[in-house]
């Protein structure tokens, strides 16, 4: 790996660009979102990106798996069945693809997120498959091999 490949970002300077939440998620406020990706895997399916918002309430609909990480300010995160909780600085939740949650960011936020597309139904059942047969495979290489030598004093 190369010196260029790394890259290392003070994540509450980061600069970021106009990211309008969907007016029509928007429930109470005019929240004024602001976000930019910091890196994305070579096959596409996963990204880390800095995301901030002003004040505001609104729904955001899940279309990726998202695990995020509040790096300034706070939310109060409501789930499809009402349970609220209140994140601030240095606490971690994870969205998975199909979620839905409505926000109400008090004053601002400041998160990173890492979201991933979730496999397809028919491609994980097949990793899944590979997954037990190299396990399977694995232990029984392991249980025809010849036990260690030992020496006696």
């Amino acid at each position: 790996m190369s010196a260029e490949s790394v890259i290392k970002l003070e994540v509450e300077h980061v600069d970021l660009n106009p990211s309008p939440i969907y007016p029509g998620w928007v429930l109470e406020g005019n929240p004024v979102a602001r976000n930019r990706v910091i890196s994305s895997s070579a096959d596409g399916t996963a990204s880390t990106l800095i995301w901030d918002c002003t004040a505001g309430r609104f729904n955001w609909f899940y279309d990726v798996d998202e695990t995020i990480y509040v790096i300034k300010g706070g939310v109060v995160v409501r789930d499809v069945a009402g349970a609220a909780r209140r994140l601030s600085a240095g606490d971690t939740i994870f969205f998975p693809a199909g979620a839905r949650a409505e926000w109400h960011v008090e004053d601002y936020i400041r998160k990173i997120a890492f979201c991933r597309e979730p496999l397809p139904q028919s491609v994980a059942f097949v990793r899944r498959g590979y997954r037990f047969l190299k396990r399977l495979l694995s232990n029984r290489d392991s249980a025809n091999a010849a036990p260690p030598m030992f020496q006696s004093n």
